[in-house]
């Protein structure tokens, strides 16, 4: 059995509690045990990042209460109700996308991939990485060596796209970590905000498993260098245009396929009766392509519908080559939205947003991508949703430059910036229609009033699907020069950014909506505040505690620059919040009771003076909790006593809150040594964070439940 005071054994619960500060109940778990560690020190202690400072921290706190039982006692008690770390989940992926129907050669290659796969362990990485040229079949190769040897890999198969995917630019390894993370079997609340803890997890979940991993598409090995495990059973394979260096890999070159295996490769896409009607222009068609798979699936193309092949001398660029004879076969309108949708490296086109390029009804775009992806010009990713692979974007938007000119590629550009802008502010305002609301787009809704509550899901879902491209138009606005497009862009972002978290994929937005700010034109000025909270809001759920205190300062005088005290109070709140994650006390509530006194000089008819009561009850509860991490239990009581009448009965009647609020009460009351009430408020609150399917708060209840009835009981 572990000694509940031993470093290993409080270093795992910090870890867990590292861990699960993704939700709000895992913050306020390592938020009261940043009380505990205040008791046991008797004075204000950092709050670790990181797996060095809670290892230190731990033997710290192992060392104090040795020498003073009740110290011992009090931490013990606290710990043994926490749980250990998270369960190493298990649960087996299968991510790889389909292979290639038709595969021919590459007999070298594979023999190399799977004498890597076999090689005895010896503690180096399994790892090899397949470099060549754009569009000369690497993924295809990495795909059927995936397939063909998937019994070698019983625990599964990882599979991500570097380039984007889904949210768009190259995503951060971090991004990378909570995908796999995910499909691996670890709960949301559980996969750890920090880079670094997410990679020792993953390795962590990955010593014991048999397993292949396909990085696709990798642009350095920076990228790839976190995502690589020394498992003995784990194979990763990098995909890249270029060997990588900087990583001790096999090495497997992929070039053009030799000229009978192209033959062989052109009859089973065309079929041998149509290479044979054109035998005599076969030799001419094969040194065009040059041994290209993607040159001779265009020209397979041709052959199966009647078109004369094109041929020629060896081509410099077969891939360019290819792509301009599918552009030249392209009726006006399909060649017209190949153009225009190419504009920018949109992650996901849908029938929707590329009838707005078009100027088209939607069932004629979704008729005209359709055909695009027949002929290899698009990739279709999901039921309706298309993308460019980079070689025929490339070909496309230098197109778009030649016919349309930039005038028009600029204004169709913009045209899609506003369409996102609108379908973002409209589920936007589903999923969260009860907070103000700047950008002018949204005054329509506010009109119409609350949205229902039952709508709130099917808004996420809705801006998760289109998330990647939101992010693009943040970009694109950017680029263009809009600042407003941008902020009101990043605005509609908040709801998902609350409600759904992910940090990681929307910092790069919410850094140019901050970067915004300061060239605001038709804007309502209070934009800028706006802009500097929700990227510290965000910097905070990625532990940059730093960044994210020089964004609410400026958020704080951006607003009082503007004489919006309602925004600059909710600036220094949001402060005092970053200082209690922190273990910083006292400065936490030096925060809380400054942005109350910014709320009292609001005077009735002044923007924000409706919400003075709930805002008040939120400050009240956020005092209450910085009182109890300072050990000042009575005046703790009596704040958030206050803060549950307003929301059981004072008006407010929000029952999450309600329950929130019954949570702290109760912690407190169990620090001033009465365990009965505290149960009694654990009981109600359980009540109502079940009906609101809370598991992670949940959680975090019946720990603090064990602590109640182990006081109890002495």
């Amino acid at each position: 059995m572990v000694d509940p005071l031993s470093v290993t054994a409080v270093t795992g619960v910090m870890s867990a509690m590292s861990a699960s500060m993704a939700t709000e109940a895992g913050k306020l778990a390592f938020e009261s045990f940043g009380g505990a560690v205040r008791r046991v020190f008797g004075r204000e202690v950092p709050a670790p990042r990181g797996a060095e400072e809670r290892a230190a921290l731990a033997a710290q706190l192992v060392e104090l209460a040795g020498q003073e039982p009740e110290r011992a006692r009090a931490l013990a008690a606290w710990l043994a109700t926490q749980g250990a770390a998270p369960g190493l989940a298990h649960r087996v992926p299968a991510l790889l996308p389909p292979s290639a129907r038709f595969f021919t050669d590459r007999a070298d290659q594979l023999a190399a991939l799977q004498k890597e796969a076999a090689r005895k362990a010896d503690g180096r990485t399994r790892l090899a990485v397949l470099a060549g040229p754009e569009l000369i079949g690497t993924t295809a190769l990495a795909l059927y060596f995936g397939h063909r040897e998937a019994a070698r890999f019983p625990d599964g198969q990882l599979y991500v796209d570097l380039r984007g995917g889904s949210v768009g630019s190259a995503p951060e390894p971090a991004t990378v970590l909570r995908y796999f993370l995910s499909r691996l079997g670890v709960p949301d609340e559980e996969i750890p905000p920090g880079p670094a803890d997410r990679t020792d997890l993953y390795r962590t979940l990955l010593a014991d498993r048999r397993l292949l991993v396909v990085l696709d598409h990798a642009q350095s090995a920076a990228q790839v260098l976190p995502l690589i495990t020394t498992a003995p059973g784990v194979f990763t394979v990098v995909v890249a245009r270029r060997p990588l260096t900087g990583l001790d890999a096999v090495r497997v070159p992929v070039g053009p396929l030799p000229e009978k295996d192209a033959k062989r490769l052109l009859i089973d896409l065309a079929g041998k009766q149509a290479v044979t009607a054109a035998r005599a222009a076969l030799p001419s068609v094969l040194a065009r392509c040059a041994g290209s798979p993607f040159a001779l699936q265009a020209a397979a193309q041709r052959l199966t519908t009647g078109l004369a092949p094109r041929g020629g001398a060896g081509a410099a660029d077969p891939v360019a080559d290819a792509i301009e004879d599918l552009y030249q076969d392209l009726d006006t309108e399909a060649a017209a939205l190949y153009r225009l949708c190419a504009l920018r490296p949109w992650p996901a086109i849908s029938a929707d947003s590329a009838a707005v390029v078009a100027g088209t009804g939607a069932g004629e775009a979704a008729r005209l991508l359709a055909e695009l992806a027949d002929r290899g010009l698009l990739e279709q990713t999901a039921a309706g949703r298309y993308r460019y692979r980079p070689a025929v974007r490339r070909h496309a938007e230098a197109a778009a430059a030649r016919v349309d000119g930039k005038a028009a590629c600029d204004a169709a550009t913009a045209e899609l910036v506003g369409w996102y802008l609108r379908f973002a502010v409209r589920h936007d305002y589903a999923a969260l229609s009860g907070r103000w609301q700047l950008g002018p787009l949204y005054a329509p809704y506010r009109e119409q009033g609350p949205a229902p509550d039952e709508g709130v899901g099917r808004a996420l879902a809705a801006l998760g699907e289109e998330i990647g491209n939101l992010l693009e138009a943040v970009r694109t606005a950017e680029g263009l020069g809009e600042p407003d497009f941008v902020c009101q862009l990043v605005e509609a972002l908040w709801a998902w950014q609350l409600k759904v978290g992910r940090a990681d994929v929307l910092l790069p937005a919410l850094r140019a909506g901050a970067r915004a700010a300061s060239q605001l034109r038709g804007l309502d000025p209070r934009m800028a505040g706006r802009m500097h909270t929700q990227l510290a809001l965000g910097l905070m759920d990625f532990q940059h505690y730093e960044e994210a205190e020089v964004e609410l300062i400026a958020a704080a005088e951006a607003e009082r620059t503007v004489g919006h005290l309602r925004g600059r109070a909710t600036a220094v709140e949001t402060l005092g919040l970053l200082r209690l994650r922190q273990w910083r006390f006292q400065p936490a509530l030096d925060c809380f009771e400054e942005a109350g006194r910014i709320l009292d000089g609001i005077r009735e008819g002044e923007v924000g003076f409706a919400d003075l009561p709930r805002a008040r009850a939120l400050l009240e509860r956020h005092r209450g909790r910085a009182l109890r991490g300072l050990g000042e239990s009575a005046r703790a009581v009596e704040l958030l006593t206050r803060a549950l009448e307003f929301f059981e009965d004072g008006g407010g009647r929000e029952r999450y809150n309600a329950a929130r609020v019954m949570s702290d009460l109760a912690e407190t009351h169990l620090l001033a040594g009465r365990p009965a009430d505290a149960l009694a408020l654990i009981d109600r609150a359980a009540a109502i964070l079940t009906l609101e399917k809370a598991r992670a708060h949940l959680i975090t209840l019946d720990g603090l439940r064990l602590r109640c009835l182990a006081a109890g009981q002495q």
